[in-house]
């Protein structure tokens, strides 16, 4: 099976502008991503960016980029800009590789792009992780998901997932002590296969009023039918970089393995 990683790298960031540039372990963040997706099976790597630094970066270490227009809303419509100039088929396959994910393994991305081959009535497959902790459960920026028997999302929220009401019936208890035992706690990770056909009609959607209110893009796919595949991960995918400790803590775990 044959796919191509898209890693959109934008560098106006509003918490840390400038990231893909970012040094870690003397190589900018956007390179340890570029080299994590080159370790999978995929046919191609691409960088998409909407600004000529990252631009010029990119191709100083080797890599394939295409420059996007900086206006898009979010970043399914960057993809969509970038397999329309690569000309990719409506059947293809593309893996979205989020730009600050300089530690995403290389299983992660070979394992959605595998799950979405093999569930033709998906649009969309991505992955998760169980959550053990009640701190995550009640963290909305934490993304929640549940799913049915068949291994397809019914719904993702920043809300807890799903909502044990027995034990939180009365106030504040839910607010300490453990996680009710065999309640599915799931906690949404963002790296998404999408077929090319998919993209192009998800730009010609308007934003839904799901998506505007809980600020996740993947609820305008489900306002519109779209099944989405979801299966815990295969491997630990460590958290990707948010804020400046996250960058130092990245830069830590790197430096201490000689990256």
């Amino acid at each position: 099976m044959s796919y191509t990683v898209i890693i959109p790298a934008r560098f106006a960031s509003s918490r840390l502008p400038g990231k893909p540039l970012m040094d870690i372990a003397g190589k900018p963040m956007i390179q340890h991503v570029w080299e994590r997706a080159r370790e999978s099976d995929a046919a191609r790597v691409v960088i998409a960016t909407e600004d000529q630094r990252v631009f010029d970066a990119c191709q100083a270490f080797g890599a394939d980029v295409v420059m996007t227009l900086a206006s898009h809303e979010s970043g399914t419509d960057r993809l969509q800009e970038v397999v329309a100039k690569l000309g990719l088929a409506d059947d293809e396959i593309v893996v979205n590789v989020q730009g600050d994910e300089p530690l995403i393994p290389r299983e992660a991305i070979a394992q959605v792009a595998n799950n979405l081959a093999l569930n033709s009535q998906a649009g969309i497959a991505t992955l998760a992780e169980a959550i053990h902790d009640k701190a995550t459960v009640f963290n909305p920026n934490a993304v929640k998901a549940v799913s049915d028997l068949a291994g397809f999302a019914l719904y993702f929220s920043r809300a807890p997932m799903p909502w044990c009401r027995d034990e939180w019936a009365s106030a504040g208890l839910f607010q300490e002590g453990e996680l009710p035992a065999g309640a599915p706690f799931l906690r949404h990770i963002g790296i998404y296969a999408y077929r090319v056909g998919f993209l192009h009609q998800f730009v010609t959607w308007p934003m839904g009023v799901l998506e505007r209110v809980e600020k996740l893009e993947q609820l305008r796919a489900m306002e519109n039918g779209v099944r989405i595949h979801i299966e815990l991960a295969c491997v630990d995918i460590p958290g990707g970089v948010d804020t400046e400790a996250d960058l130092n803590a990245v830069r830590a775990f790197l430096m201490g393995k000689g990256a």
